[in-house]
């Protein structure tokens, strides 16, 4: 029924687009085909819009989430999906694929994902003619997907990435008459900054096109209120904030099963091995845990490494050398003679095996015997396994880039997450990396002495 109605829409489209060429051709000859010109396409203009805004009783209960990036990956827009499933709403999930969702997403019968393709690698002439063409290519086909869906309550959409996805989004929603939110994780402009510079004509052109359709949204939600105080006081958009919280799916894992994930990874990472001479009674052991073959219990060594894991997916808006650097520091500690345990950091993300390797070979040669062994993930694991976590995104040094490091108890709050150092001033590059290298540094060796004594 969806997929006539867009039918119709672009054959009707078509019409209007074809009645005001004639009329434009024609006004030269007579006003009389002038005038027929203009009522034909004010009458298929009317009957469009009557056909996009068509309701039903189901319409209050429909909303679109969308995101122009993998949906994977965007586990905040996952989480809004499920929860508007739970109070009952029927989710349009508009995104690229790529990474598998979360099987609640998947599993969820009110929850219809609709994939878009990423336009990759399109190279048409210089390189500012290739993503105008992009942004369009993207915009057209962005449209005809939300326009082949039923009408929706609401279009919920995240920003970044905000180009073409905002204008089309109002646009959909100005047709049908749905209501527009604009989940504000970040300023795109500011990213595309610290790739073309904050001065260059592309960044500027971002930056007032966010701003302009930014204002046109009926709601905005932000992550901080240093966001929301921000978009307030430079763009005059009001935004609610809504705090990042674990859903059910996060929860305590037990000692067996983490053990379990603690086996499975040892037969692929040396770093997740037991190293040292193996007692006799012992059937299963890794560098963390242990099973006692008499009673099958499991209990978590006392002279484990710390296991430290950090996020990534080399994007512009991450400085893995922040983490890196602090380890450095670390190691130069240990070398010294402070009493602190061998670290395991764990690096996951959208990333190859090999760039991992080069970025830590080209920041610091590390050993086997070094204090930070460095290991790649791959998988879906929950993260209250981790002693410690840290997360790197610099952003543009500025209300947009909180900088923390937050200590994964398993069935946490946002509260009981350490912020470590959070930047909400305009700063220098430099000074932001200084102070935070060494704010990583002092909770990786505080943190590490607590973890050692448990």
């Amino acid at each position: 029924m969806a997929d006539a109605g867009a039918s119709m829409t672009l054959a009707t489209i078509s019409l209007i687009g074809f009645a005001l060429l004639a009329g434009f051709y024609l006004t030269t000859l007579n006003a009389l085909w002038t005038l027929i010109s203009v009522t034909v396409t004010a009458v298929l203009v009317s009957q469009l819009l009557q056909k996009l805004r068509r309701r039903d009783a189901l319409t209050e209960r429909r909303v679109c989430v969308l995101v122009l990036g993998d949906i994977g990956r965007s586990p905040r827009m996952q989480y809004h999906a499920l929860s508007l499933s739970k109070h009952g709403y029927s989710v349009t999930f508009v995104g690229f694929p790529g990474t598998k969702p979360h099987q609640d997403v998947i599993g969820d019968e009110r929850i219809t994902i609709i994939p878009i393709t990423e336009l990759k690698g399109l190279q048409v002439g210089p390189r500012v003619v290739s993503y105008v063409t992009k942004v369009i290519l993207q915009s057209l086909q962005l449209l005809l997907v939300l326009l082949k869906t039923d009408v929706q309550s609401h279009i919920l959409m995240q920003n970044p990435p905000g180009l073409p996805s905002i204008v089309v989004t109002w646009l959909v929603c100005g047709l049908r008459g749905s209501r527009f939110i604009i989940d504000w994780h970040n300023y795109g402009y500011t990213i595309m900054a610290l790739s073309h510079g904050p001065d260059h004509p592309i960044v500027r052109l971002a930056q007032w096109y966010e701003q302009l359709f930014g204002r046109l949204s009926s709601h905005n939600l932000c992550v901080t209120n240093a966001m929301k105080e921000d978009l307030q006081n430079n763009w005059n958009i009001r935004a609610t904030t809504l705090y990042d919280k674990p859903p059910a799916i996060f929860k305590e894992t037990s000692v067996d099963l983490k053990h379990q994930l603690f086996m499975r990874l040892a037969k692929t990472i040396p770093q997740f091995r037991f190293c040292g001479e193996r007692p006799g009674d012992e059937t299963e052991r890794t560098a963390f845990s242990c099973r006692d073959p008499s009673d099958f219990s499991v209990t978590l060594t006392s002279g484990r490494p710390a296991l430290l894991i950090s996020s990534t997916s080399w994007t512009e808006d991450e400085d893995f050398s922040i983490l890196l650097k602090a380890l450095e520091d670390y190691e130069g500690f240990v070398e010294a003679g402070a009493s602190l345990p061998s670290l395991v950091c764990v690096i996951t993300g959208n990333y190859s095996v090999d760039s991992v390797l080069q970025v830590c070979v080209i920041t610091g040669n590390y050993s086997v015997d070094s204090v930070m062994q460095v290991c790649v993930i791959t998988g879906n694991y929950s993260v209250d396994s981790v002693m410690l976590q840290v997360c790197v995104i610099t952003g543009n040094y500025s209300v947009d880039s909180v900088l923390q490091v937050c200590v994964i108890t398993g069935n946490y709050s946002v509260d009981s997450v350490l912020q470590v150092c959070v930047i909400t001033g305009n700063y220098s590059v430099d000074s932001v990396l200084q102070v935070f290298m060494v704010q990583v540094t002092i909770v990786l060796t505080v943190y590490s002495r607590a973890l050692w004594s448990r």
